[in-house]
């Protein structure tokens, strides 16, 4: 094995270190709450799920999602070993959903619920708090980019479906129909026109043989 200097093998050292820091930063980035699915379509029912991770070395206590005014929530599915509380305004409007039990470290848990995506805008944004024991915070509620990002569903305009497909399916079988009778039609054209010149000519020789006829007499 080739000697290495004290020198060399710091270097060396380091560069190990500074790979495995960059092996482990995604892993830490990723370790939010996030909100799937990431896509979905405008206006449509929607079976969304919180997913949970617990990147730090205590438990997860308390989860808190608030929802945006823009999308209508209309059920939530029991998650065992957790108690939910549904957060309402003044009219019963659902704006949020708070969970509490209790997350070990390196567990993720996922909290689902089902809601009706609005008609237009291009996405949706869904800021969560995790509390951790000791009453640690951390508010996922900043932009895209940042170290605590909210969660963001992208808005697709929804797929053409049950009637609406039947009619524009109709619509275009009709429009091809119209197109190929009227392809058809303008094909036949020269042939009327060559059966009309036949006919015209049959006429003329037939006065013609009969003109010599005529004379005789």
């Amino acid at each position: 094995m080739p000697f290495l200097s004290p020198t060399r093998r710091g270097v060396l050292t380091f560069a190990s270190l500074a790979v495995a820091l960059l092996l482990l930063v995604p892993s830490v980035v990723r370790a939010h709450v996030t909100v799937w699915p990431r896509t979905a379509a405008h206006g449509a029912y929607e079976r969304y799920v919180v997913r949970v991770p617990n990147e730090k070395d205590v438990a997860t206590t308390r989860v808190e999602i608030r929802f945006p005014a823009e999308v209508r929530i209309s059920s939530f599915l029991e998650v065992p070993g957790w108690k939910l509380e549904v957060v309402t305004d003044s009219a019963g409007k659902i704006t949020g959903a708070v969970w509490t039990g209790n997350l070990p470290p390196k567990r993720f848990i996922e909290f689902p619920f089902v809601a009706v995506n609005p008609k237009e805008g291009a996405s949706v944004v869904w800021p969560a708090i995790q509390t951790y024991a000791g009453n640690q915070l951390v508010e996922w509620t900043g932009p895209e980019g940042s170290k605590t990002p909210a969660s963001v569903t992208k808005l697709t305009a929804r797929p053409v479906t049950g009637a609406a497909a039947d009619s524009a399916a109709h619509a275009d079988s009709a429009a091809r129909s119209a197109a190929a009778a009227s392809s058809s039609g303008s094909s036949s054209t020269p042939l009327y026109i060559s059966l009309a010149a036949l006919a015209l000519a049959l006429v003329s020789l037939g006065l013609s043989l009969r003109r010599p006829e005529t004379a005789r007499a």
